[in-house]
């Protein structure tokens, strides 16, 4: 089974596997976004994107707000930093090559 580091790791990795979502993050880098201009700037249908959306949010990606009728997005800066994290850990054990592990 898994440790929790590692479903996480699924869940980023999961969100950051489409094309779509990648778009959605690039769309907010500039800062956060109302989901109107979200849905103009990626010429996607309301429920097309808030499924991505969704997705991201539940990676821990992406924050939401309401403000009256409408929902904000942004960045996770703290999401960020976890996957940088984890980008650091495989770059260590990949330049250590697994040095005096043998099978059997």
């Amino acid at each position: 089974m898994p440790h929790t580091g590692s479903v996480n790791a699924v869940s980023l990795f999961h969100a950051l596997s489409d094309e779509t979502r990648l778009a959605v993050l690039e769309e907010l880098k500039e800062g956060e976004r109302c989901v109107c201009e979200l849905t103009e700037a990626m010429k996607a249908g309301q429920s097309r994107l808030s499924f991505h959306l969704k997705v991201l949010k539940e990676a821990g990606l992406i924050l939401d707000r309401r403000e009256g009728r409408w929902m904000y997005y942004a960045i996770n800066p703290e999401a960020i930093e976890s996957l940088e994290e984890l980008v650091k850990t495989l770059k260590r054990a990949a330049k250590s090559g697994g040095a005096g592990r043998r099978c059997c």
